[in-house]
């Protein structure tokens, strides 16, 4: 369908946006990428195979999307559960419920990622549970370890998960269960049979949503994981303001770009065959 020009000019400052901060900073990352030295003097794909040629950064990039992966089967193995008691409440219970998921993201990340130090730290609240019912012999090292940072990152990335989530819940038909449960199945034919492929678009959204922002979860990598944990997003801010080499750093950026990517089209693809085989 060819635009009227009213039509076009409308679309014509959004593609102007889109280009000013979007595909104008890509290509600039795309032109750093391609200096041989870091005073940007000397083209050439110096800083490509130097980056691509060392095991520790391909560990790096390796750890990066892992992580992301554990944070989504973290937050949807809780969120699902979740938004199937939300499916099931009635008005009012859903609207406190979702005033309760919305409610993290009235408070600033850097504000929640401080306070899973606290929370994670050998006198937090954790460690105390832990020591208290006898599971441990002595607090655990759960700073700066993958597993406090997944913990960390689960409740920090569960709204990006539930809100699509719910969404496509709130509009399904209720009948579509009801009818499930005439016919004789069960409470658990009725969820993978029904429920489970009704929701799947508000559920692969989310995860998209959640691989997205882990990966790129700076704040949260850096003051959860310290030094330890080496992801992406660290190695970008030490090469462009630490070191000052700005190549390395592009093609640092450029491949979490593409990782990331990588990941959103694999959790896309992964949820319509899923959907079609539920169907």
């Amino acid at each position: 369908m060819r635009l009227r020009p009213a039509e076009w000019q409308l679309a014509l400052p959004l593609a102007l946006a889109y280009a000013a901060f979007f595909l104008v900073p890509l290509a600039l990352l795309i032109l750093v990428s391609a200096f041989d030295d870091e005073r940007l003097t000397t083209i050439g794909f110096a800083q490509w195979r130097s980056f691509l040629g060392d095991p520790f950064t391909w560990k790096v990039v390796f750890d990066t999307v892992k992580l992301g992966v554990v944070t989504v089967v973290a937050t949807a193995v809780i969120g699902y559960p979740i938004a199937l008691v939300f499916l099931g409440a009635g008005p009012r219970w859903q609207r406190v419920i979702l005033f309760v998921v919305i409610l993290p993201l009235l408070t600033s990340v850097v504000v929640r990622t401080f306070a899973w130090i606290v929370i994670l730290g050998r006198e937090g609240v954790i460690n105390q549970a832990v020591l208290w019912l006898g599971l441990a012999p002595a607090p655990l090292n759960l700073l700066q370890t993958e597993p406090g940072l997944v913990i960390a990152l689960t409740q920090i990335e569960m709204p990006l998960l539930l809100l699509p989530l719910l969404s496509v819940m709130s509009r399904m038909d209720p009948n579509l269960r009801d009818a499930s449960a005439g016919l004789g199945a069960s409470r658990w034919r009725t969820l993978l049979r029904v429920t489970l492929p009704l929701s799947l678009p508000g559920l692969v959204a989310g995860c998209m949503l959640v691989f997205a922002s882990s990966t790129t979860a700076f704040i949260s990598q850096f003051v959860i994981g310290g030094n330890r944990l080496v992801y992406l997003p660290l190695l970008i801010w030490q090469q462009s303001l630490v070191v000052y080499n700005w190549p390395l750093a592009s093609v640092a950026a450029l491949t979490l770009l593409i990782s990331v990517g990588l990941g959103v089209a694999a959790i896309a693809t992964l949820g319509r065959r899923s959907r079609a085989y539920a169907v």
